[in-house]
């Protein structure tokens, strides 16, 4: 079966896109799934917690989108930390320089990613894509590569103010480059429900997304410190006791809704 290729992405940054990569490809391997996920964020965080070290001059995702390179997928990907895992990964400063190519690149410059992945698609039931904080050529990229797209946002008026642009974003990349594209869920991350303005943002999030008839991932990912400080450690939640366990659990929730195929 070809795999589900799900970006997560937003716009704003610290809404905890790459721990939720982290988290998902941890429940996608305890259920026995292959995964492959790409960091396509040049600050290359989720690099870090998934793989071993990985030099600046590595071999990653930015010698796969040149023009320049001639790498493939296989020529890149690593293993990561646990069985069932592999990283496209990015380090150091190329996948920048190579964002900024892209920008000047001719046509098909939004269809790179698109065609590396498929050359591997067989070989996966998952690819996660960790996203930009930003609405860039790669990000573009993205979308044009996936199935889905997982909106990590917050019960916040700056998160809530910036999905609607990010929503439009994506709707460009339906027309004009991915027509198959879906929204596979959204999810309001680190939310804080007994302060006044979590509960009143995760409502405003909750009417928007039921307007539009859009997926919203239920319940919200609540704010808790083990959660980044797991994906900090490289630990699995299901390894860190009772309250580990049951935030895993949710993440199983959310990876069920978005690997159905819809």
């Amino acid at each position: 079966m070809v795999a589900q290729i799900l970006a997560l992405c937003n716009q704003k940054g610290g809404v905890g896109k790459s721990t939720t990569t982290f988290h998902l490809a941890r429940s996608a391997v305890t259920k026995g799934l292959r995964v492959l996920v790409v960091d396509a964020d040049p600050q290359g965080n989720i690099t870090s917690v998934l793989t071993e070290e990985v030099g600046d001059d590595a071999a990653g995702l930015a010698d796969v989108l040149s023009a320049r390179a001639s790498d493939t997928i296989n020529d890149v990907v690593i293993d990561g930390i646990w069985d069932g895992l592999s990283v496209v990964p990015t380090a150091g400063e190329t996948l920048g320089v190579v964002r900024d190519e892209l920008v000047v690149a001719g046509a098909g410059r939004e269809a790179r990613l698109k065609d590396a992945l498929h050359k591997v698609h067989d070989d996966y039931d998952l690819v996660l894509i960790d996203c930009a904080p930003s609405l860039d050529t790669l990000t573009i990229n993205s979308l044009t590569a996936a199935t889905g797209v997982v909106v990590v946002t917050q019960s916040k008026l700056w998160s809530a103010n910036g999905l609607a642009k990010l929503l439009d974003t994506i709707a460009a990349v339906q027309a004009h480059y991915n027509p198959q594209l879906r929204i596979a869920g959204i999810l309001v991350n680190q939310h804080e429900s007994r302060t006044i303005g979590g509960a009143h943002w995760a409502e405003q999030i909750q009417e928007a997304t039921t307007a539009r008839g859009l997926p919203l991932l239920q319940p919200p990912m609540p704010k808790r410190a083990i959660i980044a400080d797991s994906a900090e450690a490289a630990q699995g939640l299901d390894e860190l006791g009772a309250d580990g366990l049951e935030l895993a659990a949710l993440y199983d929730s959310y990876l069920d809704v978005l690997m159905e195929r819809k």
